[in-house]
């Protein structure tokens, strides 16, 4: 290797170990992001962490108004709203993460005939929100085919009441 290949290796380090020190201060932030999501009359909040778990509901005074069906739907649209708005905090988050990453040489471009990994990586669709027996979940019902049914005898006569329990 000459001597421009080696100052472009260890600018690209250099690069590396400051995008790791970003991600780790990135990560550091994250942790702490929490999403809110509340009833348009403020008496249902729901809170949710960084990954999108409920950490927090609360009740206004005026939550008797509401029926049990009213009560249980709304905290499920809720937290799809909160988890919605911490997803959109991550989003803004690592923005300059990416931008900054993508400014960066592909590896191809530095190493010349190596392919271009990161555009095989397949992407998972999105989650669904919908609740179980939904049409779009398209539930099947679970056989299993290979399963032994063992016959247990007790030729003891004894049973739970052996005095051995």
């Amino acid at each position: 290797m000459g001597a421009r290949e080696d100052a472009e290796i260890h600018g690209l380090l250099a690069d590396f170990r400051s995008q790791m020190q970003d991600i780790v201060k990135m990560q550091q932030q994250r942790v702490k992001l929490m999403g809110t999501a509340s009833t348009k009359d403020k008496q249902i909040t729901v809170t949710v962490n960084a990954n999108g778990v409920v950490i927090d509901t609360k009740f206004g005074s005026g939550i008797g108004d509401y029926s049990y069906d009213d009560i249980a739907k709304a905290i499920t649209r809720l937290a799809q709203q909160a988890a919605e708005d911490v997803t959109g905090k991550t989003q803004q988050l690592v923005e300059p993460l990416r931008a900054q990453r993508e400014r960066l040489p592909k590896l191809h471009e530095v190493i010349p005939g190596l392919p271009d990994f990161q555009s095989e990586i397949p992407t998972e669709p999105p989650v669904l929100v919908s609740p179980p027996g939904s049409r779009d979940r398209d539930e099947e019902e679970m056989v299993f085919t290979d399963v032994v049914d063992y016959q247990v005898s007790d030729d003891t006569g004894k049973g739970v009441t052996d005095s051995v329990w």
